[in-house]
Formats: C-alpha cells, sequence, structure tokens
C-alpha cells in the first residue's frame, strides 16, 4: 500500500476521483505473452487514462472466462508465469493506480487464505475479486482482506436472487462487480438492458456498482455510464488486442485511452 492508505481507500478515490462519468477498469491477464509484455500493457493503460486495473493470475479452468482470455490465460501458463510472478507485475503497477486481483478459488485455497491475501498486501494489491467464491465461503477471507484494508470484491448476475442480491452487496467492498449478461466474458454486439440491472445492484449496496463483461467498444462503455454504471470494466477487447497485433502495447494504448475518452 501507499503509504498509511489502505486498498480500500485507493479504489474508493479511484471512483470518486476519475475526472469521468465512470471510472475505468481495463482487464490485463498477467503473464501474457510473458510477464514484462503484461507489465507494458499495464503501463499503457496507465498512461492512456485508467482508473485502476483488474489483473487476472492465470488459471488452467478459468470457468468465468470465454474463449479470449482462456487463450491467454493458457498461453501465460505455457510461458510459465507464477502467481508470484504475476503479484510482481501488480507490484509495479500499483505505484501508478489501484491494481485489483481477479483469480480463481483454487489459487487461494492452495496458498492458505491468509498467506495469500498478506501477499497480496505485501505487494500493494487494493484488491480481490474471486469469481467461483460462493457467498457461503466468503466470510473467513472477507475478515482477512478487512484487516489488510483489501476490497473483496463480489459479483452478481443479472439472475442472482433480490435475497441473496441483498446479502452479496451487503457485504461488498471496494464496488460491486455487476456482471451485464449471462455468460462468460467475451465482446457482445450491444448492450441489453443494462439499466434495470444496473438499478437493481446500486440498491442493494453502498458501494460503487462496475458494470463488465461485453464491454468491447468506446460506445458500449458510453453507454454503460449513460446507464448509471459507476465503472466500466473491459477485458477480451483488450486482451484480444494484445494478441493480435503487432504492436500490443501501441494497440491498447490506444484502445484503452479512445475508451476513456468516451467517458469523459
Amino acid at each position: 500500500m501507499t503509504g498509511t492508505v489502505t486498498g480500500v481507500e485507493r479504489i474508493a478515490a479511484a471512483f470518486a476521483d476519475s475526472g469521468k462519468r465512470a471510472a475505468l477498469m481495463p482487464y490485463l491477464m498477467g503473464g501474457f505473452p510473458d510477464l514484462a509484455t503484461s507489465r507494458a500493457i499495464g503501463e499503457a493503460y496507465a498512461d492512456a487514462g485508467a482508473d485502476l486495473v483488474e489483473l487476472g493470475i492465470p488459471f488452467s479452468d478459468p470457468l468465468a472466462d470465454g474463449p479470449v482470455i482462456h487463450a491467454a490465460a493458457t498461453s501465460a501458463l505455457a510461458a510459465d508465469a507464477t502467481v508470484d510472478g504475476v503479484l510482481d507485475v501488480g507490484a509495479a503497477l500499483a505505484e501508478r493506480l489501484p491494481v485489483v486481483i481477479m483469480c480463481y478459488a483454487n489459487i487461494v485455497y492452495a496458498r492458505g487464505f491468509e498467506t495469500f491475501v498478506d501477499a497480496l498486501r505485501e505487494h500493494g494489491v487494493s484488491g480481490l475479486i474471486v469469481p467461483d467464491l460462493p457467498l457461503e465461503e466468503a466470510p473467513v477471507l472477507l475478515e482477512l482482506c478487512d484487516e489488510r484494508g483489501i476490497a473483496l470484491v463480489p459479483l452478481v448476475a443479472p439472475t442472482t436472487p433480490d435475497e441473496r442480491l441483498r446479502r452479496i452487496g451487503a457485504g461488498a467492498r471496494g464496488f460491486l462487480y455487476t456482471v451485464s449478461v449471462t455468460g462468460t466474458t467475451g465482446e457482445r454486439g450491444a448492450l441489453v438492458d443494462v439499466e434495470a440491472i444496473l438499478r437493481r445492484a446500486a440498491a442493494a449496496t453502498v458501494v460503487p456498482v462496475a458494470l463488465g463483461f461485453g464491454i468491447a467498444t468506446p460506445e458500449q462503455a458510453a453507454a454503460a455510464a449513460d446507464a448509471g454504471a459507476a465503472g466500466v470494466i473491459v477485458g477480451s477487447r483488450l486482451v484480444r488486442a494484445a494478441s493480435e497485433a503487432a504492436d500490443p502495447v501501441a494497440e491498447v494504448h490506444a484502445l484503452v485511452a479512445a475508451m476513456a475518452a468516451a467517458l469523459r
């Protein structure tokens, strides 16, 4: 952490002080195509106007992710990306903007909750997303994160029942990650009825609501903000750019800059 500012406070400031209609949070697959380039991509995000970065730890069975991010994770693992290596990328990026780690529960369980959360704090990480950690198994991890000033960010879907949504929203830290569609991550042609989804999520929590899954263009980012999102998360489009472009750093910089401009 920077000075005495906690990760929770850094995230709150990023949303409050973005200078945009919604904070912009691009996703980065740690170690893809290699650790050094993934750090350079994250630096490009910061240079282009990102307010936070979601940093993924590659995993062999990423059940919430579509084919683009799944392929990037497979490639990163083949290139010998490790949890520690990705956390080192996170530590470097945390000098610039709040870093929210996204990883699957197996990784957290394998190291042990306390050991893993301590590592996040040591690397200056501000938040943690564990998409396959059920609400019922979250209290111990939430307590450990709270003690260390790290935001444990839960996800909700359009299909989350009202009572469960209220319980998840009450325990949300940092922001509430709201999934725009049922299904996995990936680019979509259009956002459908996200205003109702966002309104329902916002009514269940006191933290900002960020919208993810399916946002791929500046126009879609702007539409999410218009619909009431306090944050916009962009993943597959940027990961695809990093996999296809001759100069992935320049390409993602241009894409993030266009999305940041659309949100101003």
